[in-house]
């Protein structure tokens, strides 16, 4: 069992790998992020990447599998506060074995709470080639040792593979009222704009679902496990929080290109966010309310014919209290001619 002092820094570890293949990156995307760069590899072959690729929430999902299953269900690990940074470095493609590496970059004692400290972590999504698909930094809290805290116990859901194993229930997107906007080419991007992309209430059944096949810690299985966590009760996984984000940005853009009149703007994938916080848990039972709002905008220096823009994105429950946000970027089509 891996306390806090247990975690040295330097240290570096290699986890075993899982094969993806493409049912798993479609059947995923179909629920979170059904793009068509994502869901369909004809679509896919003529747009932006050129070929079906996996969602990024996918490999943020795949890499938490990999760092529970390697090492969070045999510690004291009391979660994460949020993510420092993602990069999408390179593609997650059908038929490639994945694996993750953990580095250790610091460690700190908690000042408030002696019984615990915090680990800073970076860590990798590899795939069969050695090659990054994705680099993660954040921090995770350990109990530490003579603290009281107890392991994770394990549990027969490790069982299931990574791929879902059921159809999840399919609890529906709420949209906002009143008519949606128009896509818009790069140029015609306000700076300020926020949009309000959806509502969704968070089932305990999806809840487990989700955390069944990526993030398979007690207080997202269990509701008596949970109430003697940090949470207090069944609460989400981040990543599922951050994945139904995702799905309400993509429902968002079909109804922006359903207003459309003539050609639309395209988008392309994203590079990565940074500073993703949850702030609250997301509790069973909770309906958390996205938006996004257009923070900067650049020309792409690479790609001429396209730009970034970068945006701030949050979820707000049922209470008013902000539960998720992060700063995000994604390429835009510029305005032909």
């Amino acid at each position: 069992m891996l306390h806090f002092e247990d975690f040295v820094v330097g240290e570096s570890v290699r986890t075993h790998s899982i094969a993806v293949s493409q049912d798993d990156l479609v059947a995923f995307a179909s629920r979170y992020d059904a793009q068509d760069f994502h869901v369909d590899p004809e679509a896919a072959s003529t747009s932006f990447v050129g070929r079906l690729i996996g969602s990024g929430w996918h490999s943020c999902a795949l890499l938490m599998r990999l760092i529970a299953e390697d090492f969070l269900l045999d510690s004291t690990g009391m979660g994460a506060p949020g993510i420092d940074e993602v990069k999408w470095l390179r593609p997650l493609l059908p038929g490639q074995a994945v694996s993750a590496r953990r580095t250790v970059l610091e460690t700190k004692a908690s000042r408030s709470r002696p019984e615990m400290g915090l680990v800073r972590f970076k860590l990798e999504l590899l795939g069969q080639d050695d090659e990054a698909i994705l680099l993660q930094t954040n921090w995770i809290m350990f109990g530490r040792k003579g603290g009281g805290a107890r392991p994770q116990p394990r549990g027969d859901w490790l069982a299931h593979g990574p791929r879902y194993q059921r159809p999840l229930p399919e609890s529906p997107l709420e949209a906002p009222a009143g008519p949606a906007e128009p896509t818009r080419f790069f140029e015609e991007l306000e700076i300020g704009r926020r949009h309000e992309l959806g509502s969704f209430v968070f089932t305990s059944e999806e809840i487990v679902a989700f955390a069944r096949s990526f993030d398979p810690q007690p207080f997202h299985l269990d509701e008596a496990a949970a109430r003697t966590s940090l949470f207090g009760s069944l609460a989400a996984s981040g990543w599922h929080t951050a994945a139904v984000w995702m799905a309400t940005m993509v429902s968002h853009r079909k109804r922006q290109l359903a207003a459309t009149i003539g050609r639309p703007a395209r988008l392309g994938p994203s590079p990565g966010f940074k500073n993703l916080r949850w702030s609250k848990p997301v509790l069973a039972g909770d309906r958390i309310t996205y938006f996004s709002e257009i923070a900067d905008k650049r020309p792409s220096a690479s790609r001429p014919d396209w730009g970034l823009f970068f945006h701030r994105n949050t979820g707000v429950n049922q209470n008013g209290e902000e539960v998720f946000s992060f700063d995000g970027c994604v390429f835009v089509e510029r305005k032909p001619g």
